[in-house]
């Protein structure tokens, strides 16, 4: 869903806000029938919209499944702060009527008090069912599968699994309704095929011979990033979890691995970005929590940066004699900067795509160190035009030796340039071989990183050409 398409349906929801606040007041049985056609999603934005103290409301207004599936699209810190309030029955049998796996978020997200209550109000087959669930870690397939899937014998005929498939799907709520998969006789997961597959077999055939058995399976124990990873590269709609014995124990949705996506994507951005990933909305972090995440990168930045001064202190001399050369310092180190910025967002893009592995790096810098070169030389190339240019115009007076300055300015930035390509792309490997995020590289910290060997380039140049002329 785009942001475009969000802010519509927020807007939707506070145009129908205030026609279920007069309800609440004058008519809350009317308002299951009023709101029948709008999307559980959109009856929690609604929800959302309402005063703290008329939610729960309007909740109660609800059916009770109707209820427990709105609240599956409440933010997280609404949600826990509702069901907190509750008491414990009454949360028990709003979270009974919840999908297993979002049953099992909503309770890993509340006070550890309040959740234990709640969870001893659960029928003996939920609680169950959400007591194995939370056992996983939340970044775990296991902790984001649900429990609510397919799985009929593989013995039994396609006539007889389609019978067994209608009577599931009367009984109750299944997620992963499109895909059946066979099992046998231990549980364990032997083909899969889709519903519609399954509708066209022949009749009075087994689903082992009509079940495709190269089944994609994560163990519960696979991080998160995995399933992403297996659900994007073999087109899957959901990925079967499985245990030691290959026991079918649950399965990831799609949504659910579209969540993983953008909750992956935003913590990359965070750490490029030179600061912690948050762990909640933006919004719903604490100003607290804002400065723990942001101060220690930005002082681990602040500390690099010294370094910089320092470089400019040791070259105190040269600068000076020769003022012009601090003209282009902040040239020289923005493009060193700005090259290594690039490279290691290129190369922790393909690390996270899998394109570019830890045994790659000697492909890398190849690549890396011709490419440097290249952008080193357009900018040189531009940089002495802009000093000759401006000299032979009478724009500025760089005085007699102005070819040397033009020179030292052009090899400085090839150097540059280069040794921040190189820097950058390298950076992610040597993160990643010691056991670190490689999106920690981010580009405030490898351009902080470049400022410093960036001057050193640079002024080392300058001696070299320009001593007993300038200097």
């Amino acid at each position: 869903m785009t942001p475009d398409q969000r802010e519509k349906e927020r807007s939707v929801a506070a145009l129908v806000a205030p026609d279920i606040l007069d309800l609440l007041e004058t008519e809350p049985a009317a308002i299951p029938l009023e709101t029948e056609e709008l999307h559980p999603a959109d009856l929690a934005d609604v929800l959302e919209l309402l005063p703290r103290e008329l939610m729960p409301k309007l909740l109660g207004a609800l059916p009770r499944e109707r209820a427990a599936s709105v609240l599956e699209y409440v933010a997280d810190d609404v949600r826990s702060a509702l069901l907190e309030e509750m008491d414990a029955e009454q949360a028990a049998a709003l979270l009974t009527g919840m999908t297993p796996d979002e049953r099992a978020d909503a309770l890993e997200e509340m006070d550890e008090e309040a959740a234990d209550e709640i969870l001893e109000e659960l029928p003996d087959r939920e609680r169950a069912e959400t007591e194995r669930l939370l056992q996983y870690e939340p970044d775990t397939a296991g902790g984001l599968m649900t429990t609510q899937f397919v799985a009929v014998s593989d013995q039994e005929t396609v006539d007889q699994a389609l019978l067994t498939i209608r009577a599931m799907a009367r009984a109750g709520r299944r997620e992963a309704m499109g895909t059946v998969y066979a099992v046998d006789a231990r549980g364990a997961l032997t083909g899969v095929l889709s519903l519609r597959e399954l509708l066209a077999a022949p009749e009075g055939a087994k689903l082992a011979e009509v079940a495709w058995t190269e089944v994609v399976t994560v163990p519960a124990t696979a991080d998160r990033e995995e399933v992403a990873n297996l659900t994007s590269n073999y087109d899957l709609v959901a990925v079967p979890v499985v245990d030691e014995q290959q026991r079918l124990v649950g399965v990831v949705t799609v949504d659910d691995v579209i969540d993983v996506i953008q909750e992956e994507q935003t913590e990359d951005v965070q750490k490029f970005g030179g600061l912690e990933a948050l762990e909640e909305p933006y919004l719903q972090s604490g100003l607290l929590e804002l400065l723990k995440k942001r101060a220690g990168w930005l002082t681990i930045l602040f500390v690099g940066e010294m370094f910089t001064a320092g470089a400019m202190g040791y070259f105190e001399d040269e600068i000076a004699h020769a003022v012009v050369l601090a003209l282009f310092v902040p040239l020289i180190i923005s493009s060193g900067g700005n090259s290594g910025s690039q490279a290691t967002s290129l190369i922790i893009r393909a690390m996270a795509l899998q394109e570019v592995r830890l045994g790659d790096w000697w492909r890398v810098i190849g690549r890396e160190f011709l490419a440097g070169l290249s952008l080193g030389a357009i900018l040189g190339v531009l940089g002495v035009v802009r000093v000759i240019g401006w000299q032979e115009l009478g724009l500025y007076d760089y005085g007699p030796h102005f070819v040397r300055v033009a020179l030292t300015v052009g090899i400085s930035l090839v150097g540059v340039v280069t040794f921040g390509t190189l820097t950058g792309s390298m950076l992610p490997f040597a993160l990643r071989r010691a056991g670190f995020d490689p999106a920690s590289a981010s580009a405030p910290f490898v351009a902080t990183l470049v400022d410093v060997t960036g001057l050193v380039i640079y002024f080392s140049v300058a001696l070299t050409l320009l001593r007993g002329t300038l200097l």
